[in-house]
């Protein structure tokens, strides 16, 4: 049975120009989608962030201050392309979000913090696996 999660997006979704948004776990797969993104390319944008993630917090650990961590990445496509955000989103998740060239980067970034305040980091954590 598929639980829908995409109440997880709606304070992201509700911004003129977001294109994409997707609720990863830390190991690339789709934990929540928005109705505007195929269940293929939610797949495709969760596996890539979840490299992009990883290389920003190594990143950060190699040349930012002692203990420093990576909160967002964000990426500039050339041209009217747009821009794609990843932020943490709870422990072991992250939420990504591709939007249109218009939008103000600042909101955005706005919109992502307080979508992840509203639904509370505990219930957007992906579990540690038991080995």
């Amino acid at each position: 049975m598929t639980v829908d999660q995409s109440w997880m997006l709606d304070e992201v979704t509700g911004v003129r120009g977001v294109r994409h948004a997707v609720v990863l776990s830390a190991d690339g797969l789709v934990r929540a989608h928005c109705a505007q993104t195929s269940q293929e390319d939610a797949e495709r944008l969760a596996a890539a962030c979840a490299g992009l993630k990883s290389i920003g917090q190594s990143l950060a650990r190699q040349f930012g201050a002692s203990g420093a961590t990576s909160r967002q990445v964000m990426v500039e496509f050339d041209g009217h392309g747009g821009y794609l955000f990843v932020r943490g989103a709870g422990d072991g998740s992250h939420l990504a979000v591709v939007t249109e060239h218009v939008v103000d980067p600042a909101l955005i970034a706005q919109q992502m913090q307080a979508q992840v305040l509203k639904i509370g980091a505990p219930s957007l954590g992906t579990p540690a696996r038991e080995s």
